[in-house]
């Protein structure tokens, strides 16, 4: 087991350094320069001034030598300095992070959980008109826009009932600490998370209907029910469990984009996390900020992707044998 993550690690080292590089040359090849966007707001966009802020930033160097420069700051956990916020981006992007990994991990339970949930119950009624009822909402969830379920949600539970808060992180100006705190931040965390999750919900929800239907029909299943085994017995232990393989895999995937994918419910919602961070870099072209989210939402997807290769081995038996 020691080996096998060692080897993991190394391989993701090189495909880091490699989306790394890559996101440079994308972000550097997009059309607007972050010194005059910054002298223009200055007020003194002149061709000397522009010219000060490009040397002062270091963006009058080659593009490679400003990869390298780039490259080896990284390998020291340095991933530069916001011009735009005057502060380290390091320091931005573990300020915000919190509150996406508190965001996405709970719209990730959510989803997982419920859409299990449906597609065991689906595919327990399969043709009967719950089946139907269940696979219809879960396309609707599917097919809705995630923006639009977002703003629906603002009007209709924030603006309309009255019944949650619509936007933020926690109520400004309240200064709770505790408990209360927590509550507060709970229930702004509702409406974001659930809409986040329901969109997730129904892609785990087809997966599992579809993984029983499938494990229901092979061999081990008929011999266990030739046995006599009680129907709830042999949906638990043998059907259940063998049809988690491929929802396991979908939802390692899934955990890791999840972070760098809450782009449009962070700002539709006013969360304080790192998609509205990287939205507001790239409206500002600060390319350092941009690459430090890009880094670490790397980061996250390729962790997901290595706790799911080593749950995977505790799942199935069959891959720790090979």
């Amino acid at each position: 087991m020691l080996r096998f993550i060692l080897m993991r690690l190394g391989k993701a080292a090189i495909i880091l350094i490699a989306i790394l590089t890559l996101n440079f040359f994308l972000i550097h090849a997009a059309p607007g320069d972050p010194a005059a966007v910054m002298a223009g707001e200055a007020g003194a966009a002149d061709a000397k001034f522009i010219a000060q802020l490009r040397e002062q930033f270091g963006l009058d160097k080659p593009l490679l030598t400003q990869l390298g420069i780039y490259l080896k700051g990284v390998l020291q956990f340095d991933l530069g300095f916001s011009y735009r916020q005057q502060m380290p981006v390091a320091d931005l992007i573990l300020d915000r992070l919190p509150a996406t990994l508190l965001l996405t991990m709970t719209a990730f339970v959510i989803s997982l959980l419920l859409g299990t949930l449906a597609g065991v119950l689906a595919s327990a009624r399969v043709g009967k008109w719950s089946d139907t009822a269940i696979s219809t909402l879960a396309l609707l969830f599917y097919a809705t826009p995630l923006y639009w379920a977002a703003l629906m949600a603002v009007l209709l539970f924030s603006v309309y009932f009255n019944w949650l808060p619509g936007f933020g992180y926690e109520t400004v100006g309240a200064n709770y600490t505790g408990f209360r705190r927590a509550l507060d931040i709970g229930q702004h965390l509702i409406l974001p998370a659930t809409t986040l999750g329901l969109f997730f919900m129904a892609v785990y929800m087809r997966m599992t209907r579809a993984s029983m239907l499938e494990v229901s029909q092979l061999d081990f299943v008929k011999t266990a029910r030739a046995k006599g085994l009680k129907s709830s017995i042999i949906q638990r232990r043998h059907i259940f469990r063998n049809a988690m393989l491929p929802v396991v895999t979908l939802a390692g995937l899934q955990a890791g984009q999840l972070v760098g994918g809450a782009v449009l419910t962070e700002t539709v919602f006013a969360w304080p996390g790192i998609g509205r961070l990287m939205f507001e870099a790239l409206a500002q072209r600060d390319y350092n900020l941009l690459l430090g989210v890009f880094f670490v939402s790397a980061a996250m997807v390729l962790l997901f992707n290595l706790i799911t290769d080593i749950l995977y081995r505790f799942v199935d038996p069959r891959i720790r044998v090979a």
